[in-house]
């Protein structure tokens, strides 16, 4: 990617495919254009002498200085025009026209020669199949939308034209301006990343929203979102909540991922603000955009309503935010100044007939109590003025720089204080809940901030060792692995029971003998995945029932799947189950994000309880002890009902280098160890199970 500079602030842009046809959308971004855009605009057509009064060119090569060039002719000629433009010095391109990537074999061998182009001539290129490019400090409206953008420091990039054609037209009755607007398109050059870094860099842009279908390079996207966030806020829709391929997946970890699994690891990772729907995406940019970070998590709340109250306290029991507890000298001055009637405690019900100023005394004591961090003033139209109580909190949030949202319940009534307050960019919603929601957005902005971004550790492990193990798969007729594998375990340095696979009875009682006490007898196939299910494992097994208990696995399994390629059986020390508890640490390849790493409570159970988490790997230390943080079974790990606690380190450790080993070998499609054992003197990886891909190796 080039500087996009030129794409947004051009000097003389040029329609390829302008047109005076009434209804064409080469007229439409013609007269977008004159309509506001303060440079030049070259209209191109062989076919016209000139297009609304100015005078056309017949080809981009025959004018000289064009920054950007808008391209609207028939799909078959755009790569044609593109060469033309490279030639001519053009670097900054939207190609409006679809029939690429989207509409079959053919327009996806058009779409790949566009690519090769703008590689060849080093072209920064929007779309295809887009709605064009908006930058309001240069009145630039270079889409065919009837409604351009009101100015403001919104930069905003959208996969659906149709959707950014809707948000202007709502935007605008909603006095929200932007910067910048893109249509993502095909992506074929430039994608969400490209733009995140370059509005990163802009003064001018204090929130990047996006409307995202997909993200194609998801590591890429992690770490440029990472720097951006630490100054700008992002915040994202991501559409299409699908476990799409999930059902397909052989591993625990493939069959519980899924791409909505990637995707929510992947944001969290970047830093990126997840709004949940289209009202929300704007909620949270107009309070990001209008209000300063909040010192605390903790709220005050002021109402005149003792409902809308509870309805506010509830959002906040939903949210990241805590209910302040107020100091003893702000009970105090609230007890002196409140009527008798009213509630001091928080939330603040400074009753039904409250006036203005009433509701100014109060803000004036909890923005002084030091354990407010934010607060939200709701009012509903009982005898209060709500012009008035704008003036209040627009005064009150510049005088103590605390961030505030207002709820003012009304319909007519609430529009016509809403300027006041629109000021001093205090955001006002009719529903309480989307205020706390807005609030508890700036809190977790503020997280995303103090985030020291830790590098993924690079543990001294044995590649070579585990690439050979790997190789030697490539021999069999499946490319699936069990605990025939347990050696690529071993070669990064995690830890294993003592064990061999066997191929007959007398070897697994002199294996057995090699092990001290009991031991744990499994069949060794990779067709046979839930060893458990059909009686491939039994536990605690003496020296004198070695024998039978061989032969009595390798029949079960003969009888459940004849055709199974069986390899044998193992012969495992037992792990200390009582003492230990079962846990699973896995991987699934993502298409978007890659190695996706889960951490979540083991054995049989794993799918039906679902209690797990992901991150994309590589996966740090904090990462790792974050994941730990996040299962709903933690306490199990800590020392629950008595238990001692697990080693948890050796848990942290164990994750990150399933992270190195599946980031070092991307052949390795999925990964399971289940049950990792953990106890409080160590971890040992008990199974393990693998889907590998034979074509890259």
């Amino acid at each position: 990617m080039g500087n996009l500079e030129t794409l947004f602030s051009p000097e003389r842009v040029a329609v390829i495919g302008a047109t005076e046809s009434e209804g064409a959308v080469g007229r439409s971004v013609m007269e977008n254009l004159l309509d506001g855009y303060e440079g030049d605009v070259v209209p191109i057509n062989p076919n016209a002498d000139e297009v609304l009064g100015l005078e056309a060119s017949d080809s981009i090569t025959d004018v000289d200085g064009v920054d950007f060039a808008v391209v609207v002719v028939p799909p078959q000629i755009v790569n044609g025009v593109l060469e033309e433009a490279g030639e001519a010095g053009v670097r900054d391109v939207a190609v409006i026209t679809a029939g690429f990537g989207e509409s079959g074999s053919e327009g996806a061998a058009r779409e790949q020669e566009m690519q090769e182009i703008a590689e060849e001539y080093d072209m920064n290129l929007v779309g295809p199949n887009c709605l064009g490019v908006i930058s309001t400090p240069v009145g630039m409206n270079a889409t065919f939308t009837t409604k351009s953008a009101l100015s403001g420091s919104i930069s905003f990039m959208s996969q659906s034209g149709a959707f950014i054609s809707a948000v202007l037209d709502w935007s605008s009755d909603h006095n929200i301006g932007f910067k910048d607007v893109v249509s993502l398109g095909n992506k074929a050059v430039l994608d969400e990343g490209d733009f995140i870094e370059y509005w990163g860099d802009d003064p001018n842009t204090d929130v990047i929203l996006g409307y995202l279908e997909d993200i194609e390079n998801g590591r890429e996207f992690i770490e440029s979102a990472r720097k951006v966030t630490q100054d700008t806020p992002i915040v994202v829709v991501k559409s299409g909540r699908t476990e799409a391929g999930a059902s397909a997946a052989s591993s625990h970890t493939g069959a519980i991922a899924g791409s909505e699994r990637a995707y929510e690891a992947g944001l969290q990772q970047a830093g990126v603000i997840r709004a949940e729907s289209v009202q929300e995406l704007f909620d949270y940019a107009s309070i990001l955009e209008g209000q300063p970070l909040p010192e605390s998590d903790e709220i005050a709340i002021v109402t005149n309503a003792g409902g809308p109250g509870v309805m506010s306290t509830d959002a906040v029991g939903d949210s990241g935010l805590q209910m302040a507890s107020f100091a003893d000298e702000t009970l105090e001055a609230l007890e002196e100044s409140m009527p008798d009637e009213a509630n001091i405690f928080n939330p603040v019900d400074v009753l039904g007939d409250a006036p203005a100023d009433r509701y100014e005394q109060a803000l004036d004591i909890v923005l002084d109590d030091p354990n407010v961090g934010s607060a939200i003033v709701v009012a509903s139209p009982q005898s209060i003025d709500f012009r008035d109580l704008a003036d209040v909190i627009a005064e009150k949030q510049q005088e103590y720089g605390a961030p505030i949202a207002a709820s003012l319940m009304g319909g007519e009534t609430a529009r016509n204080a809403k300027d006041i307050i629109d000021e001093v960019g205090v955001p006002t919603y009719f529903d309480p809940a989307r205020g706390v929601k807005s609030l508890d957005a700036l809190r977790e902005y503020s997280e995303i901030k103090s985030i020291d971004y830790d590098v993924a550790s690079d543990f001294d492990v044995d590649r070579e060792r585990a690439r050979e193990i790997l190789e030697r798969t490539k021999e069999r007729e499946t490319n699936k692995l069990g605990i025939e594998a347990m050696d690529l375990l071993d070669a990064y340095g995690i830890p294993t029971p003592d064990s061999a696979i066997v191929t007959d009875k007398q070897a697994a009682v002199e294996a057995a003998k090699d092990i001290e006490g009991n031991v744990v007898m499994k069949i060794v196939s990779p067709d046979i995945l839930h060893k458990s299910d059909i009686g491939g494992v039994e536990v605690n097994v003496s020296a004198d029932e070695v024998a039978s208990t061989y032969d009595n696995i390798i029949s079960r399994a003969r009888n459940y799947q004849p055709d199974a390629n069986i390899l044998g059986v193992q012969v495992q020390e037992m792990a200390n189950l009582d003492a230990g508890t079962e846990t699973i640490v896995g991987m699934n390849r993502d298409p978007q994000f890659g190695p996706l790493v889960m951490f979540g409570l083991g054995g049989i159970f794993v799918e039906v309880l679902e209690d797990a988490t992901f991150r994309v790997a590589p996966v740090s230390e904090d990462e790792a002890g974050e994941m730990i943080d996040e299962i709903d079974s933690a306490p199990l790990l800590r020392g629950a009902r008595g238990r001692d606690p697990v080693d948890e380190d050796g848990v942290i450790e164990t994750i990150q280098r399933i992270s190195q080993l599946v980031t070092d070998f991307p052949q390795i499609l999925e990964l399971d160890i289940n049950p990792l054992v953990a106890t409080p003197d160590g971890v040992e990886a008990v199974d393990i199970r693998a889907t590998i891909d034979h074509e890259e190796l």
